[in-house]
């Protein structure tokens, strides 16, 4: 019974795509221990997370894209009002209100939820106007990526701010927008940026992360300390790395957040630029087979949605190694199924479950 309920399960598991993951959970799971010195604490923790969120995806798999297209709304709805309630009375950490303690469940981050909400309205909003598109649509889409997005910033949270707009604007690209409507946009970006520059819009450690990023020995001990010893971590390893467990920098406490933003310095100190280039290719590979979903996707809400999923991961693991490596500002985005964390794990694996879904309900629908 529990054999044929399990092969019922795991019938709508990619298993080229579910073994590329889990090799990336397990290798961080592997890193982890290294980068909590060798304790089990934070292993067995998020060996646990692991265990929780592969289980949601399982049953996220399951369901039809049809199905799961009914929660865009409420998932949506439920998103805001729980940003709305971290604006009024959020937990306060290092100066930033973005987590809302939720009595039974704890302390939750719903920024995370709007990674998985947002696009996943938007490809909803799109199929249901699919042959009628028109400029009003994109107005009414870009109004639902501006209001989580003003209040993540608000928090302040620029790092989750940028990444949730950006898996607002993938829907829009995937759904057609109009390359000037792109450049135009782009443009005012940028004039915005300078505003906020200017004017003192942005926060004084904003502006120093992104110094930071031309000239991180201008101030080495402080606002470039990051950037610094992740650089000397991560050349230390050389080709081959220092080895497992072996890693100086990690060890003798010189890197920061090593379980969590910069886990991949850790990982490039101990296995060096081969471990590194095998860490690239294993995203390659993933990012490689959403693709393949996406564009095999049956209908518009799918292609969508997976095409949404997949520039997410990409933008994921490119933003963090390209902060953790010095060639783009600090903000705060966890490496793709290897940080430690739950609730960024759990949209991860969500977001997994949507592709699955997409895939193997395309052979159903194509049958």
């Amino acid at each position: 019974m529990m054999q044929q309920l399990w092969s019922k399960l795991t019938d709508h598991l990619d298993p080229f795509l579910f073994a590329i993951v889990t090799a990336i959970a397990a290798l961080g799971l592997l890193v982890l221990f290294s980068a909590a010195n060798e304790t089990m604490g934070r292993v067995i923790s998020q060996s646990q997370k692991v265990v929780i969120a592969v289980a949601i995806m399982i049953v996220i798999a399951n369901l039809s894209p049809q199905f799961i297209a009914r929660f865009a709304v409420p998932l949506y709805t439920i998103g805001i009002v729980l940003l709305l309630g971290v604006a009024v009375g959020g937990e306060v950490v290092k100066g930033a209100r973005r987590w809302l303690k939720i009595p039974g469940v704890g302390n939750i981050q719903p920024s995370e939820i709007m990674k998985i909400a947002l696009p996943l309205i938007l490809a909803w909003y799109f199929e249901r106007h699919e042959g009628s598109m028109n400029w009003r649509n994109f107005v009414v889409a870009a109004l639902l990526v501006a209001l989580p997005f003003g209040l993540v910033v608000r928090q302040p949270d620029l790092g989750t701010a940028l990444l949730i707009g950006a898996s607002g604007f993938f829907v829009l690209y995937l759904a057609g927008l109009d390359w000037r409507i792109i450049v135009g946009g782009a443009l005012v970006g940028g004039l915005a940026f300078w505003g906020a520059w200017e004017f003192n819009w942005l926060h004084d450690y904003q502006k120093e992360r992104i110094l930071t990023v031309f000239n991180p020995q201008q101030d080495a001990q402080d606002a470039g300390w990051h950037t610094t010893q992740a650089a000397i971590a991560i050349g230390s390893g050389g080709l081959l790395g220092k080895g497992w467990l072996n890693g100086t920098q990690t060890h003798l406490e010189f890197l920061p957040e090593k379980h969590t933003d910069f886990i991949f310095a850790v990982y490039g100190e101990e296995f060096g630029l081969l471990g590194c280039a095998v860490l690239v290719l294993l995203y390659l590979l993933m990012i490689g087979r959403c693709f393949l979903i996406a564009a095999n996707a049956s209908t518009l809400f799918g292609r969508l949605m997976a095409g949404s999923m997949t520039l997410m991961f990409f933008t994921y693991a490119f933003v963090n190694m390209g902060m953790v490596t010095g060639m783009l500002p600090v903000v705060g985005v966890p490496l793709p199924f290897m940080s430690f964390g739950g609730t960024a794990l759990m949209t991860l694996f969500i977001a997994v479950g949507i592709l699955m879904s997409v895939q193997t309900h395309r052979k159903l629908v194509n049958s």
